[in-house]
């Protein structure tokens, strides 16, 4: 019984969290994936650690910066392929 209210719990909050994020409609990417893994990653610490603050800070702590890490900045990449090349010079 103890196992399924622990899932209860971790379900509604990753659904506030993605409901959250989905509000924020002009933010980057990578600020949405950033909050996303930081209210995944604090549910989990919570649910994992039966609620102890420490290890649900460190949870979100840790889910937001996997959230930043692993998200890939467009900008980054579309510039990749033209750094020292000059436009229309030859």
């Amino acid at each position: 019984m103890k196992q399924k209210l622990n899932v209860g719990r971790v379900a509604v909050i990753a659904l506030v969290a993605v409901a959250l994020a989905g509000c924020a409609g002009y933010q980057s990417r990578k600020t949405n994936n950033t909050l996303i893994g930081a209210g995944l990653g604090g549910a989990a610490g919570a649910v994992l650690s039966h609620g102890d603050p420490l290890t649900t800070v460190g949870g979100a702590a840790a889910g937001g910066l996997l959230g930043n890490i692993l998200t890939e900045d467009k900008r980054d990449r579309s510039h990749r392929g033209h750094r020292g090349h000059k436009r229309g010079r030859r």
